[in-house]
C-alpha cells in the first residue's frame, strides 16, 4: 500500500497527477502519509534489523550503475583517496571530509532490508557514521528545515539529488555508508558513499554522495519537489515505509 502511494505511475494516474487538482490531491495524500506514519510509529522508531546470516547473496544495483566520467574513473582507480564529502549550506562550520575522515568517526553497522518502489527487496549490512554526527559537527543553523544530498551521477542530463527533513536526517539509522557486507561499497551500489535512510524507500538512498547541504526550503533545488524522481513527477517526496 505504501509503495503504491509512493509511485504515481503512468497513463491516467500520471495525467491526474500533472493537473493542478491532481497535484493538490497527491500533496494532501503525501502529508497524510507522513503524519500518520510518524504519529502511529513514532519519529524515532527503528526499521527492522536482521541477522548477518539473512544478508542477500547479491545486492542488486539500480538506477545509475556507475558514474561515466573521467574524474570518477580516476577516483575509482585510486581507491577514492581524493574523494571529498562537502557539508555546507545553513551551517556554522562547513566541512570537507575525506574517506579517512569518515572512517575515523564513530561507526554504526546495521543489517536492514532495502525496499525498492519497483517491487524488489534485498538485505544488506551497511556501515558508516550517522548523518547526525556530521550535522552536529557542522553546527546546522536553526532555520534549516531540510537536508539535501548531492550526487556525482547524472541521469537524463540531470544531476541526481535527494532530500529529507530533519526528523529523518537525525534518525539513528540514517547513516553515510561506505561499507556493504563488510567491504567497500561496490560501484553498482554507489561507491564510495551512499545514504542509508532505512525508514524510506530505496530511491531516497542517494548514491555516489559528494555533498550534504542544509537548506530552509526546497523550492530553489532542482524543480523544487525535493528529489530527482520527484521532479519528474514519478514519485512522492516522502517515501516512508
Amino acid at each position: 500500500m505504501l509503495a503504491g502511494l509512493a509511485a504515481l505511475g503512468t497513463g491516467a494516474c500520471a495525467k491526474i497527477a500533472n493537473s493542478d487538482t491532481g497535484q493538490s490531491w497527491f500533496d494532501a495524500a503525501e502529508d497524510w502519509h507522513r503524519i500518520a506514519q510518524r504519529t502511529l510509529a513514532g519519529r524515532q522508531r527503528l526499521a527492522p534489523e536482521f541477522a548477518r546470516d539473512d544478508v542477500s547473496p547479491d545486492f542488486k544495483g539500480n538506477g545509475s550503475l556507475t558514474v561515466d566520467t573521467p574524474a570518477y574513473r580516476a577516483d575509482r582507480e585510486s581507491g577514492f583517496a581524493a574523494w571529498r564529502l562537502l557539508v555546507g549550506g545553513l551551517v556554522e562550520q562547513p566541512l570537507s571530509l575525506s574517506m579517512d575522515d569518515l572512517r575515523a568517526m564513530p561507526q554504526r553497522t546495521q543489517v536492514t532490508r532495502h525496499d525498492c518502489v519497483e517491487g524488489w527487496s534485498a538485505i544488506g549490512e551497511w556501515t558508516g557514521p550517522q548523518l547526525s554526527l556530521l550535522l552536529d559537527s557542522a553546527r546546522v543553523k536553526r532555520d534549516a528545515n531540510f537536508i539535501v544530498f548531492r550526487c556525482a551521477d547524472n541521469l537524463y542530463g540531470r544531476d541526481y539529488y535527494e532530500s529529507v527533513d530533519m526528523v529523518d536526517a537525525y534518525h539513528p539509522q540514517t547513516i553515510i555508508a561506505h561499507l556493504l557486507n563488510g567491504q567497500p561499497i561496490p560501484e553498482k551500489n554507489g561507491a564510495p558513499l551512499r545514504m542509508r535512510i532505512e525508514r524510506q524507500l530505496g530511491y531516497k538512498h542517494a548514491k555516489y554522495l559528494t555533498g550534504i547541504e542544509a537548506v530552509a526550503d526546497l523550492s530553489d533545488i532542482g524543480d523544487g519537489k525535493g528529489g530527482f524522481w520527484e521532479d519528474f513527477g514519478n514519485y512522492q517526496w516522502y517515501a516512508g515505509i
